[in-house]
């Protein structure tokens, strides 16, 4: 599912206009977006999951080209991580 069809899937279930759900939808990201640059800043959606920041430590890794090693740089990642309603969902197949 890519952007759009979500927006129309939002749009049909909460039966709102997709010029809404697409406000709503870019209003989620947004926020979501923001928490995470602040420091320590997490999202916790009871049920569904938690997106967090994660510390990359810098590592040595090898060019695959030249079979050189290189420095790879520390760097922040957005993580998320499913909740257990999403997890069982998702395992058992079943549609909520």
């Amino acid at each position: 599912m890519n952007k759009s069809e979500l927006i129309d899937a939002i749009a049909k279930d909460a039966n709102i206009t997709k010029v809404a759900a697409k406000a709503a939808l870019e209003s989620f990201i947004s926020n979501v977006t923001a928490t995470l640059k602040q420091k320590d800043g997490k999202v916790s959606l009871v049920g569904f999951g938690t997106f967090s920041v994660a510390e990359r430590a810098a590592r040595q890794g090898i060019n695959p080209a030249t079979k050189e090693p290189i420095k790879i740089a520390a760097k922040k990642v957005a993580k998320f991580k499913a909740g257990a309603e999403l997890s069982d969902a998702v395992m058992s197949g079943k549609k909520k």
